[in-house]
């Protein structure tokens, strides 16, 4: 049988659980004016999606398109999964087809799990080695899954060993008023602190008294307790 969106949705829909639909509709904050308000599921976990995802590498991009397009969360969740594998295993132009396209989507990848899961091997993984201004053009962007985006591609850099553009990112969205983006940009920093201590603290030293409070708790979440109250109590330059 051809593999189609079509067919694979058909399969989503029989692995549906509607308690655990109803649980992650809460858990992925879809009441009116939350920030997932409209999305909706079906219920199924994500080692479940990343098992199928295995056995649908063959699937036609045009059809991952097409799921990527769904109302429901794990059909976008799942579309991402098969972009990633087949970027992975992509030759340069094929990676570039699935980094442009990704980036024409970003409408689609419109929760905080799709953006994590995604966006360090595609975006990340691409701009390894070329010019990273398209992340201070997403940073700066008025989407909140644009912004996310920028910040979360670079733990694929800090995974390498390099910092400059989480911190710069980071210096960026001090002032954004988003607590998702607050907690990603914290989540970075600490990232970066695991690896290299005194990048991280170089950054909370400038900056701790302006950082909204969830980014600085967790930025200094692993520091030892002497330091992490030093910068709660806003001992800095």
């Amino acid at each position: 049988m051809e593999v189609t969106a079509a067919v694979i949705c058909n399969n989503l829909e029989s692995l549906a659980d509607p308690e655990a639909a109803m649980f992650a509709q809460r858990f992925f904050k879809t009441g009116a004016g939350q920030y997932g308000e409209h999305d909706i599921f079906r219920g199924i976990r994500v080692p479940v999606l990343r098992k199928l995802a295995v056995t649908l590498d063959n699937t036609p991009l045009p059809e991952v398109i097409q799921l990527l397009s769904s109302a429901y969360h794990e059909d976008r969740l799942l579309a991402l999964l098969l972009l990633m594998r087949r970027f992975k295993h992509g030759k340069e132009h094929e990676q570039e087809q699935i980094y442009n396209l990704y980036l024409s989507q970003t409408h689609r990848i419109n929760n905080w799990d799709l953006v994590d899961i995604s966006a360090p091997h595609i975006v990340g993984r691409f701009l390894q080695n070329r010019n990273r201004a398209p992340l201070y053009r997403l940073v700066n962007s008025e989407s909140l899954w644009e912004r996310r985006i920028a910040i979360i591609s670079t733990v694929h850099f800090i995974r390498q060993g390099e910092f400059a553009d989480t911190i710069a990112l980071s210096q960026i969205l001090l002032q954004d008023k988003e607590e998702l983006l607050h907690k990603a940009t914290g989540w970075m920093l600490r990232e970066v602190g695991k690896r290299d201590t005194p990048v991280l603290e170089s950054f909370l030293l400038k900056h701790c008294r302006s950082m909204p409070r969830v980014m600085l708790r967790y930025a200094i979440e692993r520091l030892p307790e002497e330091r992490r109250q030093h910068y709660l109590k806003g001992h800095c330059i």
